[in-house]
């Protein structure tokens, strides 16, 4: 497969966290790509911009018509995962036959888990979101078409805004505030740098032995949330302050506030060690360098901060 020859990358969610990382990428090796989004995007030399609404089968067809590689960033809101989320990918699924599909997922689809998380791990998701994900990845393999699942853990970097590690973290940690957290703050956790997303992905996306298969994507070393927010203090020069909010708490405000009622199903993974295992992909497709969290998270403060500049 050669798909800088072949024809453009097409990149559906082109304008979200992890799609435009992958674009990223692509313009990075001098690739040919079609971004994909919902509203228009500034011009970018060497980027076909398309602007498309996905559940319309006529456009979503035309927006990946000729790609010999769809990479599937779409997502709709967090809160609307049940109802949108596998009728979405299925109409993408359908719309790329005769291409290779990729889909950028997380790890909901195990569920609470007890050691390292394998891509031999069954998938035991008890959540509404995790069984969600579990579904549209198992449709996915099922079906007689090139198909690739790559999973990532909660992320952060630049452009990286509704993450568990998004603007909820860096925001109050750059501005010395309290961070919020929920679980425990010193559980290791393993966290993906945007930027890293986008270059593994598209070495999965150009590897013939990936298809068919559930890959988990190169992450550096596991961090707590409390290492986390001392490191993006310690870029941002300030004291580092969190508070943890507790179970009953959490639950008691779930009632009135929607999106902590969402991520209550997702406490787990904050509760206990959530460390990926990624040794299948530096065995199987290419050895991968992980930025280091010290640069990641200096670069990803540099953005934040930029942006308050943009909007001052």
């Amino acid at each position: 497969m050669n798909p800088s020859t072949a024809g453009p990358v097409a990149v559906l969610g082109a304008g979200g966290a992890i799609g435009s990382h992958v674009v990223d990428a692509l313009v990075a090796q001098g690739r040919a790509v079609r971004a994909v989004t919902r509203t228009p995007r500034p011009e970018r030399a060497g980027v076909e911009s398309v602007v498309a609404d996905l559940r319309d089968p006529v456009a979503l067809r035309a927006a990946v018509a000729g790609a010999p590689v769809v990479v599937h960033a779409a997502q709709p809101a967090y809160t609307r995962w049940a109802q949108e989320f596998p009728a979405l990918t299925s109409a993408i699924a359908d719309a790329t036959t005769g291409a290779r599909l990729v889909l950028a997922d997380n790890l909901y689809a195990y569920g609470p888990v007890h050691g390292p998380l394998t891509e031999e791990l069954p998938e035991a998701a008890t959540g509404v979101k995790g069984r969600v994900r579990s579904r549209m990845a198992q449709d996915l393999l099922r079906r007689d078409q090139d198909v690739v699942i790559a999973r990532v853990s909660d992320y952060y970097g630049p452009r990286g805004l509704a993450s568990t590690a998004g603007s909820t973290l860096f925001e109050p940690a750059i501005a010395g505030a309290t961070v919020r957290l929920i679980g425990s703050a010193d559980q290791p956790h393993t966290w993906h740098h945007l930027p890293d997303v986008g270059r593994a992905l598209v070495l999965l996306a150009d590897a013939p032995q990936a298809s068919g298969r559930v890959w988990h994507l190169p992450a550096a070393e596991p961090l707590t949330q409390r290492q986390l927010v001392a490191a993006v203090a310690a870029a941002a020069g300030v004291p580092a302050r969190i508070s943890v909010l507790p179970g009953p708490l959490h639950a008691a405000l779930a009632l009135v506030h929607p999106m902590l009622r969402e991520l209550r199903e997702t406490r787990y993974q904050f509760a206990a060690p959530f460390v990926v295992d990624s040794s299948r992909f530096t065995r199987e497709i290419a050895t991968f360098a992980p930025t280091p969290h010290e640069e990641a998270v200096a670069a990803t403060v540099a953005w934040f901060r930029a942006q308050e500049h943009a909007t001052a």
